[in-house]
């Protein structure tokens, strides 16, 4: 019997919401929920459709992980990446680690999702075409015209194509004529049928991730060996070029907490404190005033503060890459 794993991705540093999230303590594992941290939500919400676990996350974080799974018991491997490569690689060794026949759930780590029935249908459901040897991406029915996400045109369950994130006006067109959906970054497959479809269309992708992965030791990957990955996005490399591709437009609810005006709209609808105006305070118990201020986001942190207009908060990565590259420690 093959196996059903989920393969966690953990390798990004949040850099939209610094300085909440750190190279040291990404999004992923920040306790701003009810419910503890993004990654442990994600570990849970697939315990009951999947019998096994996969990390892939990086040298950084890797700790991260251990300390969230090993409070819930969960069993896993753990796969380390030594430098960043990006999805494809990474997906790549979730792919060599198992067994050919296995099917692979990949998500990332830092994702909100609302609705655990819907979920489930739609996880079940992907697992059941990727048996007869599809590529499965997950959907998500749109709510607004969003610019951060990419999107998928589809018809039924074919993709016809997928698409870049928008400028205003398109996205506000692809609303309009109703057949797009939000690119989820989640799939389902075979790990055979990634393996196949990765080594006809990144052949150099496919033959420097095994060779990095055939020198690995306990997970942990070797460096010199990794740097020598193209470093290429699952999409491009094989979503956006295989013919094998299939799509589940999904009813649950997702986030993928980008940005702060996301976490702004997610933490309001769990009944965090704004005043009349909007405007909300994440990271102090400090006394704050705003004054003629409307949607405004302050965010403390014992060596840092963000004051950022809600509808401006894609422009946090400015910031970010700015101290990136001035080499600052308040990225560490």
């Amino acid at each position: 019997m093959s196996d059903i794993v989920h393969v966690i991705l953990s390798g990004g540093v949040g850099s939209r919401l610094w300085p909440l999230s750190r190279k040291s303590n990404p999004k992923q594992y920040l306790n701003l929920f009810k419910e503890g941290s993004l990654f442990g939500m994600t570990v849970l919400r697939n315990r009951s459709l999947c019998n096994k676990v996969m990390v892939v996350g990086n040298c950084d974080n890797y700790q991260l992980s251990k300390e969230v799974l090993d409070s819930q018991g969960v069993e896993y491997v753990d796969i380390v990446e030594a430098t960043p490569r990006n999805t494809a690689a990474a997906i790549a060794f979730a792919a060599f680690a198992a067994s050919p026949d296995d099917i692979l759930v990949v998500t990332p780590s830092d994702h909100v999702i609302v609705g655990e029935d819907d979920y489930n249908t739609a996880i079940k459901m992907g697992i059941e075409k990727a048996r007869e040897g599809y590529i499965i991406t997950f959907g998500i029915k749109p709510t607004r015209p969003e610019t951060g996400y990419g999107y998928i045109e589809y018809e039924g369950d074919k993709v016809l194509s997928f698409r870049e994130k928008p400028n205003q006006d398109t996205a506000e067109d692809f609303i309009e004529r109703g057949n797009f959906l939000w690119n989820s970054g989640m799939f389902c497959f075979r790990a055979d049928t990634f393996l196949t479809e990765l080594q006809q269309f990144e052949p150099k992708v496919y033959a420097t991730a095994l060779a990095a992965w055939q020198h690995q030791k306990a997970g942990r990957l070797d460096e010199a060996l990794s740097k020598k990955i193209p470093s290429i996005s699952v999409d491009y490399a094989v979503m956006e070029r295989s013919k094998k591709i299939r799509v589940v437009a999904t009813q649950f609810q997702w986030s993928d907490l980008g940005s702060f005006e996301s976490l702004y709209d997610y933490l309001r609808s769990t009944g965090y404190t704004v005043d009349e105006n909007g405007n909300m305070i994440i990271g102090s118990d400090i006394y704050t005033a705003f004054v003629g201020l409307k949607n405004t986001i302050v965010v403390y942190t014992d060596d840092a503060l963000l004051f950022v207009q809600k509808e401006k908060s894609q422009d946090v990565k400015k910031v970010y890459n700015t101290l990136e590259k001035h080499q600052s420690k308040l990225i560490d």
